[in-house]
C-alpha cells in the first residue's frame, strides 16, 4: 500500500476532446482522470485534481487508502481481476510486485510509456497513446530479463527459470455514473446482437475461447450513464484489437476502485502453457482501444470510423460493386453459367467479380478439398483463366475465396500431412462442417499455404481474396509443439500470413469472412480491406446486424450484399426494393442469380447500382447517424456529410406496430444553421404505405420540399406508416 506523493509528476494527454491524465507516484502509477478534456491544465490545478483523488480509509479494511494503480495486484489490496497473473515456474512464486522504474512522455505525439520492474526478473513496458480522434490505445510488453536478487527466492540468480504468463489484463476506471453497459452477443446470421444490463456488484465478464472473436462476440464493450442512447449520455468504451481469444469486464468492488467505482478492463485469454517467458523472451499484448463520448454510442462510432479512416492504408479509392457467385451457383460450377452471370453482371453495373467455393480440387460439397489450393481440372480443364479473361473483358476486377486455414481429413494435404492439423495428437475431436483446422504456425504448413495463394494471384492477377475461417478452434494442439496450446501462435501466425502476402501483392485487397461476421476486429483489420458481416442477406436481419455493425466499422468497410427474394438463412420472403436500400448503406454487392432475373428486375438493380456509384462518396465519408425511437420495428439511420452540406436517411420498418403513425421524428446530424431540400430517391421503387402519406411527401417526390436544419433536426418530420419490410431513402442538400 502506498499513499499520496505530492512530489511525483503529474501527466496529461489530450486528443479528440478528451483526456487522460496519471499520477507516476511509487511504486506505481495511477490513473486519475479517463474522460472529458479538462482544457490545459496548470502544475497547480494538476495537484488539485492528484489532492482530491484520495479516497477514504473505510471500515474493516487496509491503514492506509486503497488506490488503484495501472497495474492493480493484490499487492495494493486490490481484490478484483489482477493486472497481471502468472508464476515463476522454480518457486512457484504467483505474485510478482513491480514498482516503476522510469518513464518516457512524447508530448507531441501524445503518448506516454511507463516502465515497469520487478525484482523476479520481469520488465513491463505500459504504452497509452491518445490521438486525435479521442481513441486511447494500450498495450503492455512483458519482458523476462533473467536473475532476481530478491530475498524471497534465496538471493541467488534464477537465470534460466521460466515465467508462466496467465494473463495480462489492462483496465482503466469508471466513475460513479456509468451505471450501465451495454455489449453484444449473436450466433450465426444473427451476429452483434445488443444486450443491456446494469453494472453490477462484481463482475461482468465476457470470454471467448472459440479461437477467434466468434459470432457472439462482445465487440464493443460500452459502459454509460443511465439510458445512454444513440444520441444521448455518457459512454466509455472498450474494444479489444484481436483476432483469437479475448477477455472484456466491468468490474464493481463494494471498496470502489480507488475513487472510481468501477474499472472496464480487457486482454487476450491465455490457455494454460501458452505464454512461458523464458530468458530474453517478451510477450505483446493485444492493444485495446478506449474511447469516450458525450455524444452517445454515435459519438463512440464517430471516433472509431475517424481512427479507422485516417489509416495509411485504409481503402481510398471507391468501393467497386460486387457480385459474388455463392448463391448463384454454390458448388455447382460450369463455365457457361457462370460466363452467362458474368455477363449479366457487367449489364447492370458490377465492377468486381468474387469466385466462390468450389473451384479447386475435389470440392463439390463441403466435405472435401479443404486444403488441396489447386484448381480442379474436372471443372476446369483450362484453368480459371476462361472465366478471368470473360470478367476482365468487360473491365471488371476479378477475386477468389479462400479458406486457408481449413482443412478436411479427407484431402491430399491432410493425408500427407497428419502432423500439420491443429488437434491433440490422440485424434483430431469433432468435426465443424465437416472440417479441421490446419497449424498455420508450423512453419513448412504456413510456406505451403503461403506458395500456393501467391501461385494463384500472380497466375490470374487476382484483385481480391474472400477469406473465410467456418470453425471455431477446440483442443488448439500443436502436434509439433509437445500438445501445447496454439490459439496465439495461430493468431500471429495468419497475421504474417496474410502481411506477406499483402506486401508481395501491393493491390490486392483481403475480406475477413469467418461464418459470416465470426472475425471482426481491429486486429485482422489492420490487414484486411473489409469484412463480411453475416451470411444472412435476409434484409430484416440485415437492418439490425448492420445497425450494430457500425457502432465499430464504417460503411465502406462492410460488405452489403443483395440476395434472392427468399433468403437461404431464414426462408423470409422480401421485395427487391427493400433488399437493395438495405445493400445500399455499405460496401454494395450482389449476391443473387442474376441468371434467374427477368427484364425488371434487372432494370430495377442497374438503377440501384447507379444510385449507389452516385451515393458512395457520401456514403463511404459521411458520419454515421442513428435515431433512438421507442418503437423497435421502425429504423431511421443515414449518413451526413462531414461538412453536413448533404445527406441520406433511411426510414424502414420491419414489422407492424400498436400505434398507427410514428409522429415527429428527428433527422439527426444536420447543420441547424442550413436550409435543406428533401428528395424522394425512389429509382428502386416507391416503398409501400399502409396509411395516406403525409403531405410533406408528395413535394420531397417533386423535389419542391426546403426546410430549415435547426426544424428538421430539432423538430423532425412526420414519418410515413410503411408496410413491414419497406424502406423509405430521402436525400437532402443544403441550398
Amino acid at each position: 500500500m502506498f499513499d499520496t506523493d505530492h512530489s511525483a509528476p503529474v501527466i496529461q494527454l489530450r486528443g479528440g476532446s478528451t483526456s487522460f491524465i496519471v499520477e507516476l507516484g511509487a511504486p506505481l502509477p495511477r490513473v486519475l482522470h479517463w474522460g472529458a478534456d479538462l482544457g490545459e491544465l496548470s502544475a497547480a490545478e494538476l495537484d488539485t485534481i492528484r489532492i482530491t483523488a484520495k479516497p477514504s480509509v473505510t471500515h474493516n479494511s487496509t491503514d492506509t487508502p486503497r488506490l488503484l494503480t495501472v497495474l492493480p495486484t493484490e499487492a495494493d489490496a486490490w481484490s478484483g481481476t489482477p493486472g497481471i497473473e502468472g508464476r515463476m515456474r522454480s518457486t512457484g512464486m504467483p505474485y510478482p510486485r513491480f514498482r516503476l522504474n522510469g518513464h518516457t512522455h512524447d508530448e507531441p505525439e501524445s503518448t506516454l510509456t511507463l516502465r515497469l520492474h520487478c525484482d523476479l526478473g520481469l520488465e513491463l513496458s505500459l504504452r497509452y497513446r491518445l490521438d486525435e480522434h479521442g481513441i486511447l490505445a494500450v498495450d503492455g510488453r512483458l519482458r523476462r530479463t533473467g536473475g532476481t536478487s530478491d530475498e524471497r527466492t534465496g538471493g541467488t540468480p534464477d537465470g534460466g527459470d521460466v515465467f508462466d504468463l496467465s494473463a495480462l489484463t489492462l483496465m482503466l476506471p469508471l466513475p460513479e455514473r456509468a451505471t450501465e453497459i451495454v455489449d453484444f452477443t449473436g450466433k450465426w446470421s444473427r451476429e452483434r446482437s445488443p444486450q443491456r444490463v446494469p453494472v453490477p456488484f462484481g463482475t461482468h465478464l465476457r470470454e471467448i475461447r472459440r479461437g477467434r472473436p466468434s459470432l457472439d462476440s462482445p465487440y464493443l464493450l460500452m459502459a454509460g450513464t443511465g439510458g445512454f442512447g444513440f444520441r444521448t449520455g455518457e459512454v466509455w468504451a472498450l474494444h479489444v484489437a484481436w483476432s483469437g481469444n479475448q477477455r472484456y469486464f466491468v468490474e464493481q468492488l463494494p471498496e470502489g476502485a480507488g475513487v472510481h467505482r468501477s474499472v472496464v478492463g480487457g486482454g487476450e485469454l491465455l490457455l494454460p502453457g501458452e505464454v512461458a517467458l523464458g530468458d530474453g523472451d517478451t510477450y505483446d499484448s493485444p492493444t485495446l482501444c478506449f474511447a469516450w463520448s458525450d455524444d452517445g454510442m454515435d459519438g463512440v462510432a464517430d471516433r472509431f470510423h475517424e481512427l479507422l479512416r485516417s489509416r495509411p492504408h485504409h481503402p481510398a479509392s471507391p468501393r467497386p460493386l460486387v457480385l459474388n457467385t455463392w448463391e448463384a451457383v454454390y458448388f455447382d460450377h460450369d463455365l457457361e453459367t457462370l460466363s452467362e452471370l458474368v455477363d449479366r453482371a457487367a449489364s447492370v453495373g458490377v465492377e468486381r467479380v468474387v469466385l466462390d467455393d468450389g473451384w479447386f480440387l475435389g470440392r463439390r460439397s463441403a466435405r472435401t478439398g479443404l486444403g488441396d489450393w489447386l484448381v480442379d481440372p474436372d471443372v476446369w480443364p483450362d484453368g480459371l483463366s476462361p472465366l478471368v479473361e470473360r470478367v476482365r473483358s468487360h473491365g471488371m476486377e476479378f477475386g477468389l475465396w479462400f479458406e486457408p486455414e481449413m482443412i478436411n481429413l479427407s484431402s491430399r494435404l491432410a493425408e500427407d500431412h497428419p502432423d500439420w492439423i491443429l488437434a491433440p495428437a490422440t485424434g483430431e475431436g469433432p468435426s465443424v462442417r465437416h472440417q479441421h483446422v490446419l497449424n498455420i504456425a508450423h512453419e513448412d504448413a504456413w510456406k505451403f499455404v503461403y506458395d500456393r495463394i501467391d501461385a494463384l494471384v500472380s497466375e490470374y492477377r487476382i484483385d481480391y481474396i474472400k477469406w473465410d475461417h467456418n470453425r471455431e478452434l477446440h483442443e488448439a494442439s500443436r502436434r509439433d509443439d509437445g500438445g501445447r496450446a496454439g490459439v496465439r501462435a495461430q493468431t500471429e501466425a495468419i497475421y504474417r500470413l496474410l502481411d506477406a502476402l499483402r506486401s508481395r501483392h501491393r493491390g490486392l485487397e483481403i475480406e475477413s469472412c469467418a461464418s459470416g461476421g465470426g472475425r471482426i476486429d481491429l486486429g485482422i483489420l489492420q490487414r484486411t480491406d473489409r469484412v463480411w458481416a453475416s451470411d444472412c442477406n435476409d434484409p430484416v436481419e440485415r437492418q439490425q446486424i448492420q445497425r450494430w455493425t457500425g457502432q465499430l466499422l464504417p460503411p465502406e468497410l462492410v460488405g452489403t450484399h443483395v440476395g434472392a427474394a427468399e433468403a437461404h438463412s431464414t426462408r423470409r420472403v422480401t421485395s427487391l426494393p427493400f433488399r437493395l436500400a438495405t445493400a445500399l448503406f455499405g460496401h454494395a454487392g450482389i449476391e443473387l442469380n442474376l441468371n434467374a432475373c427477368d427484364s425488371d428486375e434487372l432494370s430495377t438493380i442497374r438503377a440501384w447500382a447507379g444510385l449507389y456509384k452516385e451515393l458512395r462518396p457520401l456514403l463511404h465519408s459521411g458520419r454515421v447517424v442513428r435515431a433512438d425511437l421507442t418503437d423497435e420495428q421502425t429504423l431511421l439511420h443515414g449518413i451526413v456529410a462531414a461538412d453536413r452540406t448533404s445527406a441520406l436517411f433511411s426510414w424502414a420498418r420491419l414489422g407492424t406496430s400498436p400505434a398507427i403513425t410514428s409522429g415527429r421524428v428527428p433527422l439527426p446530424g444536420l447543420d441547424p444553421d442550413r436550409r435543406y431540400r428533401l428528395r424522394l430517391r425512389a429509382e428502386i421503387g416507391r416503398p409501400e404505405l399502409n396509411e395516406h402519406p403525409p403531405g410533406w411527401l408528395a413535394a420531397a417526390e417533386e423535389g419542391s420540399l426546403s426546410l430549415g436544419g435547426r426544424t428538421l433536426s430539432g423538430l423532425g418530420l412526420p414519418m410515413p406508416t410503411l408496410q413491414p419490410q419497406q424502406a423509405l431513402l430521402l436525400q437532402l442538400d443544403a441550398v
